[in-house]
């Protein structure tokens, strides 16, 4: 029996394809800038997007860490939402490494940050309080959109009050794909984005930091002081450029599969959340204690909750899909 893995799209697997290319990858010492494959990736990443230049980096967690330690110095602040992983899953590294203060407020229900409150959380220029230099947004959100218009009034509202505005764009090409627009068009709006390639874009590891040559310069550094630079990493590299080429237009192929994961438990009688990309959120508090150990049986893969987040991604098939809500529908609470 196949078993089936919905905990997270970083659990793809590199296709054979992608292992392939990565076989074939020319290599350098990326500490000396000397790996022809991770610099292409850096620069072509960086056009597509429309900033000056990227850094590849190990994790997303990396990326977001020294973007933000690159936008702010010590005793700076940035604002955050409550949930957001640059606050709250990644260590507290901001606080522990970099000496900023994260400011958290609540996300708005679309995954928004409410500009007005925003603007209630910047603190006055006096001695008394961190300096507020930096908004972070993430983008998508527990699998939802954040709408353009929505981007277009941040980047104003941050031109407005002197901050600097960076976007953890983890699942940003989820984002693009749902929108039916080019990722450079959300990603005009921001100073930096992280782009993860070990999500939704199959590659085996990877994100990539685009900003300014001066921001990456900044955040190269960091790097470097975070245990960040690679060797031959070129290997890597070509998973991602692969994956950019090869896996961007198929996740719609995991917006469909969720919406029709999200459509069939529902209509089986689950309090199911509106499904936007590749996240279904599934209320089982009353049967959790139960539910678990029968899915866990029956070949199938979830982060126990109350509330499920199931995850669809490119070794999930519609074939997948249909056998999970069968699964469902077998279970006797």
């Amino acid at each position: 029996m196949k078993t089936i893995d919905l905990r997270s799209d970083t659990v793809t697997r590199p296709t054979q394809a992608m292992l392939e290319i990565m076989h074939r990858a020319e290599t350098g010492d990326d500490v000396y800038g000397e790996d022809p494959t991770v610099n292409r990736l850096q620069s072509e990443l960086a056009e597509r997007l429309g900033f000056e230049a990227g850094l590849f980096v190990p994790s997303g967690t990396m990326s977001n860490l020294i973007a933000l330690m690159a936008h702010c110095e010590r005793g700076d602040e940035y604002i955050v939402g409550q949930q957001a992983h640059t606050y709250k899953y990644e260590g507290g590294g901001a606080a522990v490494l970099g000496s900023i203060q994260p400011q958290p407020i609540e996300f708005e229900a679309d995954g928004s940050l409410d500009l007005e409150r925003v603007r209630a959380a910047i603190k006055p220029e006096d001695h008394h309080f961190a300096r507020t230099r930096l908004l972070a947004l993430e983008n998508t959100v527990h699998g939802k959109v954040l709408p353009l218009d929505y981007l277009a009034q941040a980047r104003r509202f941050t031109i407005e009050h002197g901050l600097s505005l960076h976007l953890d764009g983890a699942r940003l090409y989820n984002a693009a794909v749902k929108l039916g627009v080019d990722a450079r068009e959300i990603a005009l709006h921001v100073d930096s984005v992280s782009i993860c390639l070990s999500k939704g874009l199959g590659a085996p590891v990877g994100s990539v930091l685009c900003g300014s040559f001066s921001l990456i310069d900044k955040a190269h550094r960091w790097r470097k002081l975070v245990g960040g630079g690679m060797r031959q990493a070129g290997i890597l590299a070509a998973a991602g450029l692969y994956a950019l080429e090869h896996h961007v237009a198929r996740l719609a192929e995991d917006h469909a599969n969720a919406a029709r994961l999200g459509e069939g438990l529902a209509a089986l009688g689950y309090a199911v959340e509106p499904v936007q990309t590749n996240m279904v959120f599934v209320d089982v508090r009353e049967q959790a204690a139960r539910l678990m150990p029968y899915l866990k049986e029956q070949g199938i893969t979830v982060y126990p909750g109350p509330v499920l987040r199931l995850v669809t991604h490119l070794d999930v098939s519609s074939a997948d899909v249909e056998r999970v809500i069968e699964v469902f529908a077998g279970f006797r609470p």
